[in-house]
């Protein structure tokens, strides 16, 4: 059995951080051992910093790798969920496969995400190839090694993703309790010294320049504008500034402080929103945030947390809405295969998908290029068509077995679709003409 690593990360740096690198390879390594499934490791940015893999990387993976076209912003749009939802998250990738991401938590800060997957949730079918294809930019020729790439992968149940997905929290969670999380990092201290820096510059220059205690709204401002083009540096050194400020003018009372705190992580949010990050995702982590205030103790945790949250609301000002897209198609796609022989309608996988029925139905047109009810007839008359070979199964039931409760609707559908109805199709065992196909295309345009 073939396993990847990819190079660990500086075994000081990850000490710093509170995580023990040895608990962790052990740990990752287990996990994947343990579920069969690939197991990764990666920063903050949401780069590789090791991983375990039984059987080697995924194929279609290594293929997109190949073809410059990385999944790091998929990575990371999964971890910031995982974030909102409560340390896991299910998602698919650009081209449609599984995976599941827990964050790596050192003390209040996201320090990275342990990736479980790719897998699927159901048996490869025509449809899912030709997704893979369309949405991986193959060419046609390449339909026959992605068919091959695609029956590699393991087959797991929505059910077992789920324990999966829970599996991996825990891990991160073991791994990341290796270690004293609530120690300043070298980080931390580094931001400290430079805090105490400007508090000596305000003492300094106090007797010098007027209104030297009046709070610094021009470097709110600028510190907008940096978050809002995603410059964290120079929104560090920012904001630096005005927690030196918000220590020199409050005497030193925690409380003040902790409510000047509070107004800052209500400015940052606005700051990514204004660059184009996303409202639901800002507002979520923002209202973690604000329930974690309470929680610290000292002015250097409330500090170095605030520096964190900063962080990730820079980060989220990447433009993540495609992926976000991506995600959700590919869950309304996963839903509807799983339920098309129900009675479904558009707020069902709308609510599925946690998004409101109007803006989902607008995402999926666009994505899509086609209405919701469109594409259900769609999987509907295929799933139809494998029923019609099988002459054990009557043609009044396949209807039925699909999800048309009307048999005479179904027959339009099948018709306007195939060229021919059911019956015909059966007669000939799915032997389709050539003006059949031509009817076919005059009905649907």
């Amino acid at each position: 059995m073939r396993r990847k690593r990819v190079r660990m990360m500086d075994n000081r740096m990850l000490e710093e951080l509170g995580l023990d690198p040895a608990r962790m390879e052990h740990a990752v390594q287990t996990y994947s051992r343990s579920v069969g499934a690939g197991c990764i490791v990666m920063d903050e940015y949401g780069e590789t910093i090791f991983e375990d893999r039984p059987g080697g990387r995924c194929g279609l993976c290594r293929i997109m790798q190949d073809k410059g076209k990385k999944c790091v912003n998929a990575h990371l749009y999964g971890n910031y969920q995982a974030e909102r939802f409560g340390g896991r998250y299910i998602f698919f990738c650009p081209i449609g496969l599984v995976h599941w991401i827990s964050p790596l938590v050192c003390g209040s800060t996201v320090r990275g995400a342990l990736l479980g997957g790719p897998v699927l949730m159901m048996e490869p079918d025509e449809l899912l190839i030709e997704e893979i294809a369309v949405n991986g930019g193959f060419d046609e020729n390449e339909l026959g090694l992605i068919e091959e790439l695609v029956k590699e992968l393991p087959i797991v149940s929505p059910d077992r993703v789920n324990d999966l997905s829970e599996l991996l929290y825990m891990v991160s969670l073991y791994i990341t309790g290796a270690g004293d999380t609530s120690r300043p990092t070298i980080e931390s201290m580094e931001q400290q010294a430079r805090i105490s820096e400007y508090i000596q510059y305000l003492k300094s220059t106090e007797d010098k320049i007027e209104n030297a205690r009046t709070y610094p709204v021009e470097k709110e401002k600028e510190l907008l504008t940096l978050i809002s083009l995603g410059d964290k540096a120079g929104s560090q050194k920012v904001l630096n500034e005005i927690l030196g400020h918000v220590f020199f003018t409050s005497g030193g009372n925690f409380e003040v402080i902790r409510a000047r705190i509070l107004e800052l992580i209500v400015l940052l949010s606005r700051a990514a929103l204004e660059g184009g990050a996303d409202v639901e995702q800002i507002f979520g982590l923002n209202f973690k945030y604000l329930s974690q205030i309470n929680e610290f103790t000292t002015v250097d945790e409330l500090t170095y947390w605030l520096s964190g949250i900063m962080t990730r609301f820079t980060d989220c000002v990447f433009d993540l809405k495609d992926v976000k897209h991506i995600d959700v198609i590919y869950k309304a796609i996963d839903y509807i295969k799983r339920n098309y022989m129900k009675k479904i309608m558009l707020e069902d996988v709308a609510n599925h998908v946690q998004l409101s029925p109007s803006y989902f139905c607008s995402v999926f047109k666009q994505e899509m290029k086609c209405n919701f009810n469109a594409y259900l007839n769609r999987i509907r008359i295929e799933m139809s068509k494998k029923l019609l070979l099988d002459n054990d199964i009557r043609l009044a039931d396949v209807a039925d077995l699909v999800g048309y409760e009307d048999q005479s609707y179904f027959t339009r559908v099948f018709r306007r679709r195939v060229g021919i109805s059911p019956g015909k199709y059966r007669e000939r065992k799915g032997q389709v003409s050539r003006a059949d196909i031509g009817k076919q295309a005059g009905m649907i345009n």
